[in-house]
Formats: C-alpha cells, sequence, structure tokens
C-alpha cells in the first residue's frame, strides 16, 4: 500500500511527463529523491485516466506487473495523453482543465464460476475491476472507478464485453474467461 504523500507524488510525475512533452515546464516537478521509496520501484499494474471537465480523455495502462511503479507511470502517463486511439492527441490548451487520476492494481486473480447466475453472485461493485477474455482473443477490462458510470452487474459486463468487441449478453454463456483485481486509485484535488 502507498501513502497519501507517495500516490501524490505519482500524481504530479505524471502530470510532469505530460506537461514536459508539450514543451512546458513542470508546474510541480518532481525531484529525483523524492523518487527514491521502494514501492516506486515495485513491478505493478497500473493505469493513467485522464479527464477534461468530468468527461473521459484518455485511459491507459498495464495489467501486467512489468515494470517500476515509477517507470510505468511515466510511460503510462504519456500514452493515455498521446497514444489513446478514441482520443486525438491531449494539446497545451487542455492542461488546465485537465484531471489526473492512477491506478495501482492488485495482481489479477482468475474468478471461477460455471453459470451467469454465479458469476453475478461473485463479483463486488464498487471493488473489482474485471478483464474478461473471450474466444479468438478478446479481452477488455474496466477498472473498478467503472462501477460508478455502470452500477447494476449485469450492465457492466454487457457494456464490458462490448468493449471486447463480443455481443452484450456473451457474459452468460459461462465460458469466458473472468478475473478480477483491486486498486489503490490517487488523483488530484479538483
Amino acid at each position: 500500500m502507498l501513502t497519501q504523500q507517495q500516490g501524490q507524488i505519482l500524481i504530479r510525475l505524471a502530470r510532469q511527463q505530460i506537461e514536459e512533452r508539450l514543451g512546458g515546464t513542470a508546474s510541480q516537478p518532481v525531484s529525483a529523491e523524492e523518487l527514491q521509496a521502494p514501492a516506486f520501484f515495485e513491478k505493478r499494474g497500473v493505469f493513467v485516466t485522464l479527464h477534461k471537465k468530468n468527461n473521459l480523455r484518455g485511459c491507459i495502462g498495464s495489467l501486467a506487473a512489468v515494470e517500476g511503479l515509477a517507470d510505468g507511470i511515466k510511460r503510462n502517463a504519456l500514452n493515455a495523453a498521446f497514444q489513446d486511439y478514441r482520443f486525438d492527441p491531449l494539446t497545451a490548451e487542455e492542461l488546465a482543465d485537465l484531471h489526473i487520476e492512477i491506478s495501482i492494481l492488485t495482481e489479477p486473480q482468475p474468478l471461477h464460476y460455471t453459470t451467469a447466475d454465479q458469476l453475478l453472485r461473485l463479483l463486488r461493485p464498487m471493488v473489482d475491476g474485471v478483464i474478461l477474455r473471450g474466444p479468438g482473443g478478446a479481452s477488455a477490462t474496466f477498472l473498478p472507478q467503472v462501477w460508478q458510470q455502470l452500477p447494476m452487474v449485469e450492465q457492466f459486463l454487457g457494456h464490458l464485453c462490448r468493449k471486447a468487441g463480443l455481443a452484450d449478453g456473451a457474459w452468460r454463456s459461462g465460458t469466458l474467461q473472468i478475473a478480477t483485481y483491486q486498486v489503490q486509485s490517487f488523483e488530484e484535488s479538483r
């Protein structure tokens, strides 16, 4: 678990990467000393989510723990700002309206179920992030924060199937692989 102070350092790091990529100077630069905490070198899955005026503006991350936390935040901040295929690259004019959130993931765990009803009972709204894998390599994930927009389990799973390129009701088949994870999230002050 990260402390609130460590989470805020990572938020500042994410913003610093974006500001510098846009050719500016960091509004609250992170020093090398601030990044020396052992927690910042732990390999963890991370996501960086960008909002502009309460609307999604970019969200990219890694489910797998492939790099140290600080490096993952740096890489995914830039990817969320400039590589999310759903949006045009972020511009300097948008920085003032940008709100950054980061999510530090636990290791995903398979969720064993045999029926759709069992799956509905096992998922924990507002707690579990969900990874769905279907036939032909189709896959998608929703962070636990998505439950705020899709609080009904059936609706959440339907949208997740659609994100994976599957039919809304594909989760009812009992043939999809489901894994869950939890997050520790931090965000900028509004």
